[in-house]
C-alpha cells in the first residue's frame, strides 16, 4: 500500500470519526440510533473503492474497540461490539467493500456526469443500504432477541435517510472523479 493510500485511509476514517460529532437520534422502538457515520461509510467506498474504503472503516472499529469515543453519541469501547447495534457496526465494512467494488466495476470517465452520478447511488444503495441492513437486521434479530420481523420492519424507518445519505454520497464521488479521481483504474479487458 502506497502512502498516499494510508493518507486517503486515515483520511476518510476521520472523515467517518467526525460525522459521528453529529448526535445520534434514538428512535425508542428499535435499539439502533440514526447516525451520519454510515454516510462516511457510503463516502469512503464510492471515493475509494474497495480495499481503502474498507480499510478506513476497519481503522474506525480499531478505534472503537481500543475505547475511543468515536461513535455518534461519544460511545466506544468493547461493550459496543455486544450491542444490538454491533451487526450494523461489522456490516459496516463489508458495506464499504461492496460500494467500492461496485463504484470500480460500474463507473469510469468515458460515462457522462449523469450515468456516473446514477452509478455511484447505486453502489451506495446496493452497498451501504442492502448489504449493511442484511447485517444489520440479521445481528438485531437473533443477539438482540427482537425477532426477524420486527427488526426487518423497525429498520425501515432507517431507509429514507439512508436514500438521502447516498444521494450525497453519489454526489461527492462524481465531483471527486471530475476534480481529483481516486477510484483505482480499472483493468482492460
Amino acid at each position: 500500500m502506497s502512502t498516499r493510500d494510508l493518507v486517503l485511509t486515515a483520511l476518510f476514517a476521520a472523515i467517518i470519526v467526525a460525522l459521528g460529532l453529529l448526535p445520534p437520534i434514538t428512535l425508542g422502538f428499535i435499539p439502533v440510533p440514526i447516525t451520519a457515520q454510515s454516510l462516511g461509510v457510503m463516502m469512503a467506498g464510492v471515493v475509494l473503492g474497495a480495499r481503502r474504503g474498507a480499510l478506513a472503516v476497519v481503522i474506525v472499529l480499531l478505534l472503537v474497540a481500543f475505547g475511543q469515543p468515536v461513535l455518534s453519541g461519544g460511545r466506544g469501547g468493547l461493550a459496543i461490539f455486544a450491542s444490538p447495534s454491533a451487526g450494523f457496526l461489522f456490516g459496516w465494512i463489508f458495506a464499504a467493500f461492496v460500494t467500492g467494488y461496485l463504484s470500480e466495476r460500474l463507473v469510469n470517465h468515458q460515462q457522462s456526469g449523469l450515468v456516473q452520478g446514477v452509478s455511484f447511488f447505486l453502489a451506495a444503495v446496493i452497498g451501504c443500504i442492502a448489504v449493511l441492513y442484511a447485517f444489520g437486521i440479521t445481528y438485531l434479530a437473533t443477539a438482540g432477541g427482537m425477532g426477524f420481523q420486527k427488526a426487518f420492519v423497525g429498520s425501515m424507518a432507517f431507509i429514507p435517510g439512508d436514500v438521502i445519505k447516498a444521494f450525497v454520497a453519489a454526489l461527492l464521488g462524481r465531483a471527486v472523479m471530475v476534480g481529483y479521481p481516486l477510484l483505482p483504474a480499472r483493468l482492460s479487458r
